[in-house]
Order: C-alpha cells, then structure tokens, then sequence
C-alpha cells in the first residue's frame, strides 16, 4: 500500500511539474500569435550571425521559449547583436523566480508583469548583471512587506547607493551607477526601475521630455501596487508615494510619456507604435490636460494622409519635438497635453506648415502645407506655459523626521563607499611611484586627475597603465599612447570603461604614424575609443583581421587605402532599418558586422570604427555639429562620406553672419540660453549641435564668437530661433529663416525680443554648485541649503566699500527679505575674510542669510562664466531657482541693490 502511494505521489508531482514546465508565459493566444509573427519577421530582417541560436536549445520550456521570443522580437537590433541568449534566458528565469518567491508575484495581472517586470532594459544604457545582483541583496530586505511599503523601502535603498549629480546624456548601466554612486535623473531612475524590476514589482521610468516653464526636462519612476500606479524621485526617498520635489513643476507639464517594451494595449492613451515600443501619455497622472485635434490639408484644402505631425516645446532656445504623431485618412491626428501653448510642425514630401496650439483653449487647429524650402522671413511668437496647481498628499511630522533619519544614515553608508575612492593624495603617491620623474609633470597631473575621476572604477585604469611600464627611466611610446587614450575619454568613460577596451585599443598595430602631422589628429582620429554614444566594446583587433579577409581580400594594394573601398562595402553590404532600432540605440561596431542590418547612425559609427581600425593614418569622425561622417584626405582636408554614392568629397558652403542689437538684460546671446541654427532635411528642421562649453575663445558658444564676424555652413536652408525666458515661465520667441549659398555670405538678424513689465530670465547658474558652510567641515550644495524655490547667492569682497554699501542696502529693507522667507547664500572668498566680517556693523540684515566659503573660487567662477561678468570686481549678486534660472545679477558698486533684489522678487 505505502509503494502504491508513492508512487501515486510521484506521478502527482511529475504531472505538475510537466504542467508548470509547460505553462505558457503568453497565455492569451490572440496575442501569443501577434508575438509569433513579429518574432518571424525579426527573425527574416536579421539572417545573418546566428543572432537566434538561443531557441535551438531543446531544455528550453514553453514558459521560457515565449518569454524569450517576446524579448527578441521586440528588443532592439543591437540587443540581439551584442549579448548572447544565455543572458535573455539567465533573465527570464530570474524574473520567474521572483515572481514565485515574491507575496506580491501572484497580484500581478500578466500584461502588467510581461511589460514592466520582465524586460531588462530602461532606457538607452548598457545591459548588465543587475538583476541578478540587486534580487540577491533586496529580497530580504522587501519580503516581508507590502507591496507600497516594498517600493518605498526599494527607494531608500538606492538612495544608499546613488544620489544625484548632473552629467553627460549618455545613459550609464545600473551597476556603473552604483558603481560611481552618483548620476543624473535618467540614470537615477534607469536604476531605480532595475532595482524594482529586480524584486518583481512592476516599473517604469517616466520622462517629462522638456518643461514648457523652463530649459530643462527631468526622469523619475513610476511602480505598480495593489492595480494602481504611483509615482516618485528617484534616490530621493519620500515618507509616502506620489510625492516628489517635481510635485509643483510637474503640475505644470505639457507631457509625460514613458516607452513600454513591446505591442502594449494598456489604458493610458498611445502617442506611437514602433517595432520596438509603444509610448504611452501619462501626462493625466500629474496636471490638468486638455485634448486637441490637428487636421492637416494641402495647399488646396483636402485632407493630407500619413503627413508627420510634431508637437514642440520651446526649450533650450528650440521648438523640441515631445510627440509625433501621423494622421489617418481624413488627415487628424490629436493630442492629450497640459493646459499651455505648443507649437504644431506638420510636413510631408518636402512641404510643410506650422502653427501656434494652445491646449485649453484650441481643441483644434487646422494646418496647410503652404510652405517650402527657401523662403525668407521672420516670425515672432509668444508661447505661455501651463499655470502650477500641486497636489501634495499629506506627511507627518513624525514621518518627516523619520524619513530624515533614515536618508542621514543612507547618506553615511554610501559615503563610506564613496571613501574607498582614489583621493588625489592617493593618486598622486601611485602614479609617483610608477613613473618616478620619467613623465612630465602635466601628464602626471593628467593622470591623477584621470584616476579620481573614475570614482570606483580606479582599478581598472591602474590595471591598464601598470603592465605597460616596463623602463624605469623612459617613457615608452606605448605608454605615450595609453596617456592619448584616456585623454580622449569623457569623465563618464573612465567611471565605467573595462580593461579590454583600453588593451583593445592600445595594443592595435598602427602604422604610419609619420603621416599624421600633429599630435592633435593622433589623439582625435586614430586612438579614441568613443565615436559617439555607442556601447564601448574591445573590436578594433577582430575588425581589422575581419575586414582583411572579406572587404579587402581581392583588392588591389594600390586601392586598399582608397577610402571608397570601404564606403562602397557599407552602402552594398549593410541594409539600413532604422524601425528596427526604433530607440536609436547604437549597435556595436561587432553587432553590424555580424548582423549586417543597422540603422544610419549605427551604420555610421561602424563606418568610422571599420576606418580607424585599418591600422594606417585612417581618420574618421563624426561631426558633432552636423552628425556628418567625415574623414581626412592625403592633403589633411576634411571630407564628407557620402553612403548614397559611395564617395567621399567637400561639401559647399556659405557664411553666415548675424547682426545683434543688445537688449537690456543680453549682452552677447549664448547658444542654448538664447538662439539656435536648424537646417532643414526631410520636410523639417534638424538642430546644429554646438558645444556649449567651449570654443575657440574660451567662453562658450555666444553670437559674438559665433555669428557676429561670420561662420561657413553647409548650403541649405536653416531656421534660427531665438527666446526670451520670462520669470513666469512664458517665452518671447523669434524664428528667422534663410537660406545658405555656396561661396555667398547671407546675413540675418539676430532678434532677442524683451519685455518692459516682466521679468526675464538672463542666463543659467547651477544650483547643485557647492560651498562650504561656515559652522562645518562639510561642503553643502545651494539647493541642499535653499530647498526648491528661488533664491539669492552673493560672493562679497569684504571691507570694499561696494560690498559694504551693498550690505547696507540689504539690512534697510531686512524686515521685506524676511516676509520673501527665501534663503540668502553670502560667500566670502576665503576663512581668512569670513573672520574679517562683522555682522554687527550691518543692523538688520534678514535672518534667511547663510554664510560660507567659496571653496576653491567655484561659485564665483559659475557666476561669472554664466553670465560673462569681469573676473576681478566684488560683490557679485544673483536672483536664481532651482531649475538654474538666473533673473537677477548685480556685480560691483551698485545704488540702491536692495530696492533692486526687492523690485524683481516682487514680480516673480
């Protein structure tokens, strides 16, 4: 009897696990066969490489097979290219896992958990191991808890790893995140979701796009619980959910929106379908929305089918696309957005029509197609962003105090991380003791600075320059070309670049060196890693070895170095698809080799990769500004590359020059803060990407260095905008449009329109800038001190008569700053004039001013470079907020500066 009953235990149990083996991931089959068919044509767009070896495996379960093909026939081409399958698989399987260990696995619809549980990736970074990671070191931490207790407790911890610090746009992974214990909003809340994904709560990151009210935009994170989403910063924790410092801005978005992996039938209204993803409105989540219908005509009034329709916000001295949409057969196509203004740009087949949309107002607006390239004219437009109207739920003092407690302790624990750290005294005695006085004492520096700045990834840029010393008295060329290598790296670059891409790099054969004239071609054209936003990846060695054998295995010797070889291979042999790769995630120069399938831009950099990689004085680049790939004939002149005919050759151009006519609050208008060029491709306008940090004259991208003595530009119609940023948040817009002629000079205006009542908004302070407190040993940032809002920082000159006269001014009308209650920051240049002030000498001066030390001259330096001030005169006074606005500055002797401070504040 007990044989029998094991044995009827043990069919039991086999008959169960062979069911839960074979449960579908994909239960509904209407959309288990929608997955299958854009899984075969995925499959049909990539035949090359073996990208889908993977499903060959026979172990693999139903439940796994269909995640998997959910994965692969929705992940974007260089997701297939460069990570192998047994990463997808490990994923799958630790994403069932959890949803089996965790209480809340079961609460969780299907759809919910297959779009925002499952997939790996966020955003635009790199994929790594961090689920596997953070599951190991949150489970415990969450398993007891509730599902809305879960996703606070998740926070707090990323709050011990990572805290916010603004940096370049490329998306860092979240294990580099953590890795660095800093990064901006977008990396904050790409790991955020990681880390909730990680523990199988369901989230998403949510991008406001650009602020309508401001230059900026800013990312957070939404999560699931209990069939609800709610929202939060990320790293930033709160005491409850749907509470953030962006409470009050977000209310006055225009749009929210977040990318859902995958074909997504959720509630919430659907701006695009793509192969890749589906973007959906979440903009109803946080401000009152209205909806407007565009209907697009042609120059005859009929209805126009499939023309592109671009709704845009001004920002950064742009009208920046935040949604696209195309119209159906009766050429509409509507949006949900805040209650503030847009601008409308519909185009198609080289024509286009553009017009002003205020939601709230105008619920629809009707377009004609009625203009074309080559016309010259000016237009003025005045654009008011939505009005604020925060919802903020309610917190008590005693969860305020805890959360505090709790956020001082997560700042202590990652602190102690962040002391791990190379310091420069650390660095300095390393890199002493490996080159002794063999290396110039610039390049020393260099690298010292190289090794604090990697943050935790220190090791690997030891590991990389300590097996190349191999003579204690000479530097060798090897070691000559590592410095060049680290040199051409972003900040960014050294926290998070492995030691395979630096050996990959160094140790590739170049030759003709001699050929290369200068240093300066040597660092930017041949050694560099970076091409532009891709993955770094080890695959100059391999590339070379595989070009030779098929690109070049039946060309002449004479005609190897001829660069339309390797132009012609590309147009020939890579098949562009850029639905594919929807994001514009760069595929790895490795992952177009083997799939031969790419987008443009990815075609472009392995263009460029495939280029330099040759081994002879090869130069190809990117252009920053343009996007152009361009490359360095034998007479050191720049080319353009040319896919469509295989060649490479000059472009014909113009010069532009821009005259200005100073308004009272812009001297020299910045590019970003004031004006923008676009040149116009495809029926709309594409920017020029100018660095707005340096140029040749130091101070960066202004219309005096830029535009006032004349700039060449390709031929072409262009579009220059140009705004003025109201203390409202409203804007004064101009756009100029004009057309540039080879070998001709064209000149415009450069019209920066003002305001008489209002006030305006004259340049940008960071308000994450650090001083030193007084009464501490610790640096505090300004926003740490003022919180969100407006505030005031000045940097004084003690005992100079300006700064005591304008202290004076200040105390007279104490009691007003007072009643403003916003903070004041007072620096002194240094300890040494901070014991030289007394306050006693200036009766009433306001209780809201916080002294410190400008360590290091930094704030001053901000200021001054900001907003193009004299670098000797003290005091320098500024009005700012926290989304880095300036409105106010005074420097030097100035009558009356409390009335002035007290005159503005009043019309904020």
């Amino acid at each position: 009897m007990k044989t029998f009953i094991h044995l009827l235990c043990v069919l039991i149990l086999s008959i169960v696990l062979f069911a839960c083996n074979n449960a579908h991931f994909l239960k509904e089959e209407s959309y288990r066969n929608q997955v299958a068919q854009d899984f075969e044509q995925k499959k049909q767009a990539l035949p090359h490489g073996d990208l889908f070896a993977i499903f060959a495996d026979s172990i693999l379960s139903v439940y796994e097979r269909e995640a998997l093909m959910f994965l692969y026939a929705y992940m974007p081409i260089g997701d297939v290219t460069d990570y192998p399958g047994d990463y997808y698989l490990e994923n799958v399987r630790l994403s069932k896992q959890t949803r089996d260990e965790m209480p809340w696995g079961k609460e969780i619809p299907d759809e919910v958990f297959r779009h925002f549980v499952l997939p790996i990736r966020v955003n635009n970074e790199n994929l790594d191991d961090s689920r596997r990671v953070f599951y190991g070191e949150l489970k415990d931490r969450v398993k007891g808890l509730p599902m809305k207790d879960a996703i606070l407790e998740v926070n707090h911890w990323c709050h011990e790893k990572v805290v916010y610090r603004p940096s370049d746009a490329r998306t860092s992974s979240p294990l580099a995140s953590v890795k660095t214990a800093y990064g901006r909003c977008g990396e904050e809340s790409t790991f955020t979701v990681a880390a909730l994904r990680a523990v199988g709560i369901p989230a998403r990151q949510v991008y406001t796009p650009r602020w309508a009210h401001t230059d900026d935009n800013h990312a957070w994170v939404e999560a699931w619980a209990d069939g609800h989403w709610y929202f939060f910063g990320a790293c930033e924790p709160e005491p409850v959910l749907n509470l953030g410092w962006f409470n009050s801005p977000a209310s006055r978005g225009m749009l929210m929106h977040t990318k859902v992996f995958g074909r997504y039938n959720g509630p919430e209204e659907i701006m695009l379908e793509t192969p890749n993803y589906t973007e959906i409105n979440v903009i109803d989540n946080y401000a009152p929305t209205a909806k407007a219908i565009v209907t697009v005509t042609d120059a005859d009034g009929q209805p126009v089918a499939d023309a592109k329709v671009e709704f845009k916000i001004y920002n950064y001295a742009e009208f920046y696309t935040v949604a696209t949409k195309y119209t159906d057969a009766e050429g509409k196509a509507s949006l949900t957005a805040g209650k503030g203004d847009m601008l409308v740009w519909a185009s198609r087949n080289g024509q286009f029509g553009y017009a002003k949309i205020s939601f709230g107002k105008d619920d629809a607006l009707q377009l004609s197609l009625n203009r074309k390239e080559g016309e010259a004219y000016s237009l003025p437009m005045d654009l008011v962003p939505p009005v604020e109207g925060a919802n903020i739920p309610e917190v008590t003092p005693e969860q305020r105090a805890e959360n505090d407690r709790r956020m001082a302790q997560e700042d202590s624990i990652r602190n102690a991380y962040v002391a791990t750290m190379m310091t420069e005294k650390q660095a300095k005695e390393w890199i002493d003791k490996l080159y002794g006085n063999t290396l110039q004492s610039e390049k020393k520096e260099k690298l010292v600075n190289f090794l604090v700045a990697s943050r935790g990834n220190h090791q690997t840029l030891k590991d990389f320059l300590s097996p190349i010393r191999k003579e204690k008295d000479a530097v060798s060329w090897e070691e000559i070309r590592a410095i060049w290598i680290l040199e051409s790296l972003s900040a960014k670059d050294l926290r998070d670049v492995t030691l395979d891409v630096l050996n990959d790099h160094l140790l590739t054969n170049i030759s003709d060196w001699e050929k290369i004239e200068t240093d300066l071609f040597k660092r930017m054209y041949l050694n560099p890693p970076r091409i532009a936003n891709e993955m770094l990846t080890p695959y100059k060695k391999v590339l070379r070895e595989a070009i030779e054998k098929t690109v070049y295995q039946s060309v002449p010797d004479s005609m190897k170095r001829d660069p339309k070889v390797l132009i012609e291979w590309c147009r020939k042999e890579i098949k562009i698809n850029n639905e594919l790769n929807s994001q514009q995630i760069p595929i790895s120069p490795m992952g177009v080799w083997k799939a031969r399938v790419a987008d443009e831009k990815s075609r472009d950099i392995f263009f460029v990769a495939a280029y330099r990689s040759m081994g002879w004085a090869s130069a190809a680049w990117i252009d920053e500004v343009t996007g152009k790939v361009q490359i360095l004939n034998e007479e050191f002149a720049k080319e353009d590359v040319n896919f469509d005919t295989a060649e490479a050759a000059q472009s014909r151009k113009g010069v532009l020059q821009a005259t200005y006519t100073p308004i009272r609050s812009v001297e020299d208008p910045k590019y970003y803060s004031h004006f923008t060029l676009s040149k116009f491709k495809n029926g709309t306008f594409q920017l020029l990407n100018y660095d707005e940090g340096e140029t040749d004259m130091g101070d960066g991208t202004t219309w005096r260095n830029l535009l006032k003595y004349g700039r060449e530009l390709d031929e072409g119609y262009y579009m220059m905008v140009t705004g003025t940023r109201l203390a409202s948040g409203a804007v004064l817009s101009n756009s100029t449009f004009f057309t540039i002629e080879p070998g001709k000079t064209t000149t415009v205006d450069l019209v920066m329109r003002e305001s008489k009542d209002q006030v305006q908004v004259i340049g940008n302070f960071n308000s994450e800038a650090t001083y030193r407190p007084v009464d501490s040993t610790e640096q505090r940032s300004i926003l740490q001190t003022c919180g969100r809002g407006y505030f005031v920082v000045a940097v004084l000159g003690v005992g100079q008569e300006p700064t005591n006269h304008a202290l004076r001014d200040i105390a007279a009308l104490g009691n007003d700053f007072e009643q403003w209650g916003r903070k004041m920051v007072f620096l002194f240049p240094s300890e040494e004039q901070y014991k030289k002030f007394n306050a006693d000498e200036f009766k009433g001066l306001p209780s809201t001013i916080t002294y410190g030390i400008d360590v290091d001259d930094s704030i001053r330096k901000e200021i001054v470079q900001a907003m193009n001030l004299n670098n000797s005169i003290l005091p320098v006074f500024i009005i700012a907020d926290t989304f880095n606005r300036v409105v106010f500055v005074s420097q030097g002797y100035t009558i009356g500066l409390g009335e002035q401070l007290m005159k503005v504040v009043h019309g904020l």
